[in-house]
């Protein structure tokens, strides 16, 4: 059964953040919201919990892996960024935009397109998922919860936890977060594709 956290959305309470973080760290699968729906997240490495996401999502080996990331900082170590690329993300995030990069040697192999060897990279714009972050200190490899043959992402947690019990380790609840999925931006060839309109503006993009 997966362990259940209802915190505040303005002012997550430190110790269940502290808690979830734990669980992360010792390898766990969760869900949690962020500015676009609810994401599966683990740990930078935990290759189990990688496998469980592609089991859930039903996800093929060119599926794109996110790092979701707290700030822009963080992405220099894992994405390689030209100066135009670096200013074109920087104006977007943080927010409800997913970017597609060449990845370093830092990311997992597993975590790779096969052929391109890129990787999707987000800071989201929401206080929970800022707090789990900044507790956890590092990226986490996420995925979009949004299940096989339905159109809809799932953003309520209660109902998470009711159809994914036995598949996750804990469920971080903080009431409404975005409905919609992120716009996904290709820059791996160095210029701006928009492979997927969502809640992110692509006008910037186009």
């Amino acid at each position: 059964m997966a362990k259940y956290f209802d915190v505040h959305p303005d002012n997550p309470q430190p110790r269940a953040i502290g808690q979830v973080v734990d669980l992360v760290r010792d390898g766990a699968l969760i869900a949690y919201p962020t500015d676009s729906c609810y994401a599966l997240g683990c740990q930078l490495g935990n290759r189990e919990g990688l496998e469980r996401i592609r089991r859930i999502r039903q996800l093929d080996d060119k599926h794109h892996f996110t790092l979701v990331c707290r700030e822009f900082a963080q992405l220099g170590q894992f994405v390689h960024i030209d100066n135009a690329v670096f200013r074109s993300i920087k104006a977007a995030t943080p927010g409800s935009y997913t970017f597609i990069l060449p990845a370093t040697k830092e990311v997992p192999r597993q975590m790779l397109h096969p052929k391109k060897k890129t990787v999707g990279v987000r800071i989201p714009n929401h206080i929970t998922t800022q707090a789990l972050l900044a507790e956890l200190g590092e990226p986490m490899l996420s995925s979009t919860l949004l299940l096989p043959g339905e159109e809809d992402a799932l953003t309520q947690g209660w109902e998470i936890k009711d159809r994914l019990d036995s598949d996750l380790d804990a469920v971080l609840d903080s009431g409404d977060c975005g409905a919609e999925p992120t716009t996904v931006i290709d820059f791996s060839d160095g210029a701006a594709e928009v492979v997927r309109v969502g809640a992110g503006d692509p006008t910037p993009f186009e």
